[in-house]
């Protein structure tokens, strides 16, 4: 293989995972929108009409964003010494 189409092929390679990156951005920044417990059971009732492997990348979104939540409503409630109570 000459060295200019393995350059391609890197490039190319380069430029698909750029693209991914920021579809899936976008596709996080779109489920971010859905925060009130209705809006989610909403979201999860959707989610239930399709297999895991269809909505694997959802989900993993989804749980990232609500851990990062639980995270950051812990430290915003946690009393003296860090604790929540």
């Amino acid at each position: 293989m000459q060295i200019t189409t393995k350059l391609r092929d890197v490039r190319t390679a380069l430029a698909n995972r750029r693209t991914m990156r920021v579809a899936h951005r976008k596709l996080a920044g779109e489920l971010a929108s859905f925060r009130t417990t209705a809006e989610r059971a909403e979201l999860d009732q959707l989610l239930s009409r399709h297999s895991n492997e269809e909505t694997e990348v959802i989900r993993e979104i989804l749980y990232r964003q609500d851990t990062v939540r639980l995270q950051t409503s812990g430290r915003q409630t946690a009393g003296m010494g860090g604790f929540v109570g």
